[in-house]
């Protein structure tokens, strides 16, 4: 398959070189060192176990022209990135080209497919302009939610933490046959992903977890094993994800866990900065929007009382402010995906 992977940061990096490595015909869109460093040298991944694996036939280009009609565009940007892509992504189309959204939190095309009084409306913190929804849309889209872990550790150098899970799914619930082949191609490709029937609810339950850890971490520069064996922090998250169980519910999801077994699990993994925490430290512009902003569109939306998720959404925004700052002036480095 040809398959375009809009962001060479750590998560794409990481799909990337595995899916050239199972013989698919793999562009990057990428640009800056990132995009010198694919061209001269090819795309590094370092295993967990300190393997090293080189992709070298792989194309890498800033020119969305370029590679031409894909059967599979992956957007391994972040949410806040998408506004920057969306109008190249279109460039990349066939008739048949599907799109994989690996974004975390919430996605624009949330209500594409999900029927009653919201079906179709956009989430404002995510597409404020509308301009995903236009550009990108829903109808190409296959869902997706990424549970692998992976840096950019340096330009053309990924290094991969743990988890190999990228399920997928169908906006509307169904088993179609082009989820199947994205599923396939990833499976091809050494990665567990299989087919879901409700892709909304998995992504809630990645992000019910995201939307407490990754701003307490960053606001308290804590670990996870930190915030979950401190009474305070380990009440606050769960306090937080409660509220955001209130709306999902509201929306027809249930969550097949309970609080204390997520953060429990959470636990376990022990001494691991999130994400948010490692992109405050690199001076990136963090992911609030997509994992707090979205979920108090859709508590306004639901008229579900979240007072602890506006709290610490306004601690996080105004904590995020300089780097939003810097972000825009061009000072802040080039983000590195997840």
């Amino acid at each position: 398959m040809k398959i375009a992977i809009v962001g060479a940061g750590a998560i794409g990096g990481y799909a990337g070189v595995k899916l050239a490595l199972a013989g698919e015909r793999v562009t990057f869109l990428a640009r800056g060192a990132n995009l010198e460093a694919i061209r001269s040298r090819g795309i590094k991944l370092i295993l967990s176990d300190d393997t090293e694996l080189v992709a070298r036939d792989v194309e890498a280009t800033a020119d969305y022209s370029a590679p031409g009609p894909q059967d599979i565009v992956i957007l391994a940007v972040k949410a806040h990135q998408m506004d920057a892509v969306a109008h190249g992504v279109p460039r990349l189309f066939g008739p048949a080209t599907v799109v994989v959204t690996m974004q975390n939190g919430i996605p624009y095309w949330y209500f594409y497919g999900h029927g009653g009084p919201f079906e179709g409306r956009g989430v404002e913190a995510v597409d404020p302009t509308g301009v995903c929804l236009r550009q990108i849309p829903p109808a190409r889209v296959i869902g997706c939610v990424v549970y692998p872990a992976a840096e950019l550790v340096a330009p053309g150098v990924i290094r991969h933490i743990e988890g190999d899970r990228f399920p997928v799914g169908e906006l509307d619930g169904s088993s179609s046959g082009r989820a199947r082949a994205v599923s396939e191609c990833f499976t091809r490709a050494g990665f567990k992903a299989p087919v879901l029937d409700n892709i909304r609810a998995e992504i809630w339950l990645k992000l019910w977890g995201n939307l407490a850890f990754n701003p307490i971490s960053a606001l308290t520069h804590s670990t996870l094993v930190d915030i979950c064996q401190y009474p305070p922090t380990r009440n606050l998250a769960a306090t937080m994800m409660a509220e955001a169980e209130a709306v999902a519910n509201k929306l027809g999801i249930t969550f097949r866990l309970p609080i204390e077994r997520r953060i429990a699990g959470a636990e376990r993994v022990g001494r691991h900065k999130t994400s948010m925490l490692h992109d405050l430290e690199a001076g990136r512009v963090m992911e609030t929007d997509a994992l707090l902003g979205s979920v108090l569109d859709l508590a306004r939306l639901t008229e579900t009382a979240v007072p602890t998720i506006e709290a610490v959404h306004a601690l996080t925004k105004l904590l995020g402010k300089p780097l939003e700052w810097d972000n825009q002036a061009g000072g802040a480095p080039a983000a590195a995906g997840r």
